[in-house]
């Protein structure tokens, strides 16, 4: 086991789980775990902070998370691919603090959208990175697995949310980013190899055209994470169940969420675009049980077991797809298909905090479940395969 550990394909796997789980388990979704208590906390707004307000901060983040994967290519063609996971450690580290020693919405904002920007930094790089290190043969498993570290991430955020109960501990939450940012950043620098950048019009031009059917699914994908992780915690508030379930919830998925760690062996034995659209049906259906069940602690939970297959493995399936259709460019790849879906998941929460003024959350959740499962039978016909069961 040691003497594995030193070759470069496991040294890469490691930390690029450490920084995407960071990245993406923490700093991307922890701001939906602590919104119900920074809602009411005092000491940054006297009246509360409304759902127009939180939608906004929250689309503010996955802003920061767009701008994030468009810059990351700029500097990985002039530094080489490793130097966005150094600047998005580096933004974890700063986002991360701000947020927890914020003293008003603007500074909160401020933090969330540097934190926010992380993942959009470290993800695509690593595709990059994988292209140089890992031998085609193992190189859709490294992904799967790089991509599922997201889950530690969310086990993480929810220990450290159920050892900071109460409204003043929600900065305890933002601390451990910052921390944990920093810690896997210096991992990152050691083990990642620094690779040069690569040559200009070294593999042709990328085939946009094979890309249409992965940005629709990146669409749908995105719309579906984004309104769960934002809102999920805030439904358990509304139900005024007791304020641990919420940390369990996020640790679930996390736990849960380590099925991903197949997807490479699943794409390659049922096809990627199966893969795919099942990852989008156990969206759907996880919104549908939150907005339609009873409003309760356990069936959160069930909504959970749910979401969890859906957002690891639909996170890995990007990563694999994108390198099954630009192999030598499977980092730019990635970045066109995963950008357009982070514009979706820029205005989905504001979208949804407005919509929250004239219908109910429980509509909102069904109305986008609809259109997980309406894309899920778009993806596969368009790509001629037949759509999984429900």
């Amino acid at each position: 086991m040691i003497g594995s550990v030193r070759t470069p394909d496991v040294r890469l796997t490691v930390a690029g789980v450490a920084v995407v789980g960071v990245a993406y388990g923490m700093g991307r979704y922890a701001f939906g775990l602590t919104l119900p208590s920074l809602r009411d906390d005092p000491s940054l707004s006297p009246s509360g902070l409304d759902d127009a307000v939180l939608g906004l901060i929250a689309s503010g983040s996955f802003a920061g998370y767009l701008a994030g994967l468009l810059l990351a290519p700029v500097v990985g063609r002039r530094s080489g691919p490793r130097a966005p996971t150094t600047v998005g450690s580096v933004c974890g580290l700063v986002g991360g603090l701000l947020v927890a020693v914020s003293p008003s919405p603007l500074v909160l904002a401020v933090g969330t959208v540097l934190a926010g920007s992380a993942a959009g930094w470290v993800w695509a790089a690593y595709s990059d990175l994988a292209a140089v290190v890992v031998d085609v043969p193992r190189r859709p498993r490294v992904l799967a697995v790089i991509s599922t570290g997201t889950s530690a991430g969310l086990v993480v955020t929810g220990l450290v949310g159920l050892a900071a109960i109460g409204v003043p501990g929600w900065r305890l939450v933002w601390v451990a980013i910052g921390v944990a940012s920093a810690a896997a950043g210096l991992l990152n620098l050691r083990w990642t190899p620094r690779v040069p950048p690569a040559p200009a019009g070294r593999a042709g031009r990328l085939p946009l055209r094979g890309l249409g059917v992965p940005i629709a699914y990146s669409i749908a994908f995105h719309v579906g994470v984004t309104t769960f992780f934002t809102w999920a915690a805030d439904v358990l508030r509304r139900a005024a169940v007791a304020p641990g379930w919420a940390p369990v919830l996020y640790a679930l998925v996390g736990v849960v969420g380590l099925v991903g760690l197949g997807v490479g062996g699943w794409c390659a034995r049922f096809g990627t675009v199966r893969v795919a659209a099942a990852c989008l049906l156990f969206l759907g259906a996880s919104l549908v049980v939150l907005g339609a069940g009873p409003a309760s602690g356990l069936v959160a939970m069930v909504a959970a077991a749910l979401y969890a297959p859906g957002i690891m493995g639909g996170a890995a399936v990007l990563a694999v797809w994108t390198a099954e259709i630009a192999p030598e460019r499977s980092g730019q790849a990635l970045t066109v298909v995963v950008a357009v879906g982070a514009v979706a998941a820029v205005v989905a929460p504001a979208v949804v905090g407005v919509l929250l003024g004239a219908v109910s959350l429980a509509a909102v959740l069904i109305g986008l479940a609809v259109l997980l499962v309406v894309t899920a039978v778009a993806i596969t016909a368009r790509s001629g395969t037949p759509a999984p069961p429900p």
